[in-house]
């Protein structure tokens, strides 16, 4: 390629400005610099070219981490400020985490994603700069391009979750990730309920559509199809909508079930606004088992799927992969329901 893209940050060229001017992706600069994967001779020398032309070497830090452990795992974040603030979920994980990683002498290095560019651009960032070992990934999508990028940036990785097909990275789930919803459906059922709604979240997230299938599915075994189901992306407001929605409809559900304890706690309080009383009126089903469940009045029926334990264990399987003798038992418990005062019998 003729002339030169120019150089960013106050004319000091980055990988990205050696991508634009070989025309390549900032990983394939990576690679030819970290003499990792496959790259043909051909494109070598474009970048190699592009990056003598800017004036452009690794720095000399990132040399330097790249030929020992940084002791440092990334976990990035692609969800609203508000949600991750307002969801005690991740402050849980992160316990969980930094409860094997801290005694190890590893750090957790979190990241904030906007969207798929952005968090694909970090992935490779961190990556190409030699910044952390591995990486921990939430959040699996129906779609996800995270497993087969990090796989090909040479990063090894874990995945909290279940995977929607085989994928190029270990993950980790409690075992029989059915269990929980099934308990919650036939507790409610057990009580009378006949008409129970479900406030998911995301319809691309993997766990979203896995639960609301179990929960159709149990519903249709006995005889019963959804009051409602409503897709939400986790945040307060949509909480207060979609319980709103549901508390309009004629005839209006007995009970609902949340993806999460946040949403559940949201539509708690949106059901006594509107002079709803719980569980008289209406009962109330969480996800998660978080400590503010136990804090309400009544105290919340909701599913545990231990996820500080989850955390533990994926932190484990992590260090494992980034060569650390650690011991990676698989977890043995599975999701299951805690029966609080939020549920109560249905209508006679």
């Amino acid at each position: 390629m003729s002339g030169s893209n120019g150089a960013s940050r106050n004319n000091r060229p980055t990988i990205k400005d050696v991508a634009a001017e070989a025309g390549v992706s900032a990983t394939a600069v990576s690679k030819v610099f970290n003499n990792t994967g496959r790259i043909s001779e051909p494109t070598r020398l474009r970048i190699v070219e592009a990056a003598a032309r800017l004036g452009w070497s690794p720095s000399a830090a990132a040399t330097a981490l790249r030929r020992s452990r940084t002791h440092t795992v990334a976990m990035v974040v692609r969800r609203p400020t508000d949600v991750l603030g307002a969801d005690p979920h991740f402050s849980e994980l992160i316990t969980g985490l930094e409860s094997e990683l801290s005694p190890r002498g590893y750090g957790l290095l979190l990241h904030m994603a906007g969207g798929v560019a952005e968090e694909t651009a970090l992935y490779e960032r961190l990556a190409a700069e030699g910044r952390v070992d591995g990486a921990v990934l939430t959040d699996h999508r129906t779609d996800d391009p995270r497993p087969p990028l990090l796989k090909q940036l040479g990063l090894p990785a874990v995945l909290l979750g279940t995977p929607h097909h085989e994928l190029p990275v270990r993950n980790i789930t409690l075992g029989n990730q059915e269990a929980g919803i099934t308990e919650a459906v036939r507790h409610l059922l057990g009580l009378g309920h006949r008409r129970i709604a479900y406030v998911a979240g995301p319809a691309e997230l993997v766990h979203t559509g896995f639960r609301q299938a179990v929960f159709e599915r149990e519903l249709a075994a006995a005889g019963l199809t959804p009051a409602a189901v409503l897709h939400t992306d986790f945040t307060e407001a949509a909480a207060n909508t979609a319980t709103g929605q549901l508390l309009a409809l004629s005839p209006r559900p007995t009970a609902i079930m949340y993806a999460n304890d946040s949403m559940a706690v949201c539509g708690i309080g949106a059901a006594q606004r509107a002079g709803l009383s719980v569980p008289d009126d209406l009962s109330v089903v969480g996800y998660d088992n978080l400590p503010l469940g136990h804090w309400l009045h009544p105290r919340l029926t909701t599913v545990d799927q231990q996820v500080q334990e989850v955390g533990a264990a994926a932190a484990r399987a992590l260090l494992a992969e980034c060569g650390e003798d650690v011991d990676t038992r698989p977890l043995t418990g599975r999701p299951r329901l805690v029966v609080r005062e939020s549920t109560g019998p249905g209508p006679g």
